[in-house]
């Protein structure tokens, strides 16, 4: 067991803390995570034991897979992170919404002929096919309608291989709500039982950009990712939004008020595992993010991805702790101090001593080494990780 220094003094774990919260979910802290891909998604799940109070911002500028067809038909935010995170806080019992549930996690055969695809669509759209069968009225009829508005502006030659359902859905909802993601992610939410709640950090169709250490600039998510192009081989010097391939002003990218307001009242705040600089970082990139979460008088807590990172090439822990700094206090001010945008580090066991006293020599910021990680070398036992999150509200 370690003791901390909050604004008291706290035990992590607190086993207080985390029984009240698995007794009563419904009362649970609101925990607001800075996130997006899928990294976070494993805790998350886990997460619904604890909280039903939840709040998960999530980046709109993924550039790969099914969300980068649906970018290039529609010039839209990216909707698959969003879609991902809705389903790990989805209510996943039998109370739930399982049916539901099925029908937004379906994807398409990425190696199926392209009109035997769209058929299958167009039988989701009519009510025939069995996943849409299952599926009560009126969501079913609801769900159909976003479909009807997808297939309808889609072009004839639109790539359904791979496509996730669920993103359709996401996409066809968009359109019918004025091309606004908030209404559709709300009624998404209604229809699986979210226990949380997830919203794109901006409504906004941009692109990451990077700048490395050599001067060289990369755009788009994939790119920078490695997950779809070579990794790349030079560290990365900073993020940026990019649009039409050329870097714009955060200050043009406000954070939406209604996002303002949920970290204003969340009872901490999270900096959680996934790729740096396309997952966390790209959260932080609007004009209100740093200046918010410095005036709020929470915890806030960054739990650094485990195993390799490639957007972390040759990036200390110090050097990742720098990498999120930077742009909420270009936001905030740069006279702000570290503490007030990130109050604690939080390790495994396993991360060198060295390196922990690294982070608080150049960020003044206090550095935890606990066990957080049991049978996967590589991943936070999800367990592990809820519990040291709960005990530090």
């Amino acid at each position: 067991m370690t003791r901390i220094m909050l604004q008291r003094s706290a035990e992590l774990p607190d086993a207080l803390r985390v029984a009240r919260s698995l007794s009563a979910p419904h009362l649970g802290p609101r925990l607001l995570f800075f996130s997006g891909g899928s990294a976070l998604n494993k805790i998350s799940r886990a997460l619904k034991s604890y909280t039903y109070n939840s709040a998960h911002l999530i980046t709109p500028f993924d550039s790969g897979g099914s969300s980068q067809v649906l970018r290039e038909a529609f010039d839209m935010p990216a909707v698959g992170d969003l879609r991902s995170r809705l389903m790990a806080l989805a209510d996943e019992s039998d109370l739930g919404q399982p049916d539901i549930y099925a029908l937004f996690s379906h994807r398409l055969p990425k190696d199926g002929e392209p009109t035997a695809l769209r058929t299958e669509v167009e039988e989701l759209v009519a009510g025939k096919h069995p996943l849409i069968r299952a599926v009560s009225t009126p969501m079913g009829q609801l769900i159909c309608d976003f479909l009807r508005e997808f297939l309808v502006a889609a072009p004839m030659d639109f790539d359904f291989r791979g496509a996730s359902i669920g993103n359709l859905i996401l996409a066809g909802g968009y359109l019918a709500h004025g091309r606004l993601l908030e209404p559709v992610l709300f009624l998404m939410s209604k229809m699986v039982d979210v226990r949380g709640t997830v919203r794109g950090v901006v409504d906004c169709n941009l692109q990451l950009g990077v700048e490395l250490t050599d001067g060289r600039r990369i755009h788009g998510q994939r790119q920078i990712s490695g997950k779809e192009a070579p990794p790349i081989d030079t560290p990365i010097a900073r993020l940026f939004l990019s649009e039409h391939g050329k870097e714009i002003d955060p200050g043009s990218v406000p954070l939406p008020k209604r996002n303002r307001k949920l970290i204003r009242r969340a009872d901490l705040i999270c900096y959680p595992p996934g790729s740096l600089f396309s997952s966390v970082v790209a959260n932080l990139l609007p004009a209100g993010v740093g200046r918010t979460i410095a005036r709020c008088e929470v915890p806030k807590v960054y739990l650094p991805s485990l195993g390799t990172d490639p957007e972390a090439l040759g990036l200390t822990l110090a050097d990742r702790v720098a990498a999120i700094l930077a742009p909420l206090r270009a936001d905030a001010g740069m006279e702000v101090p570290a503490t007030r945008l990130m109050t604690h580090v939080l390790c495994d066991s396993s991360e060198d001593p060295a390196a922990c006293a690294e982070v608080t020599e150049r960020h003044g910021i206090p550095c935890h080494r606990l066990p957080l990680v049991s049978d996967e070398p590589e991943r936070y036992d999800r367990r592990l990780a809820c519990a040291a999150l709960v005990s530090l509200v």
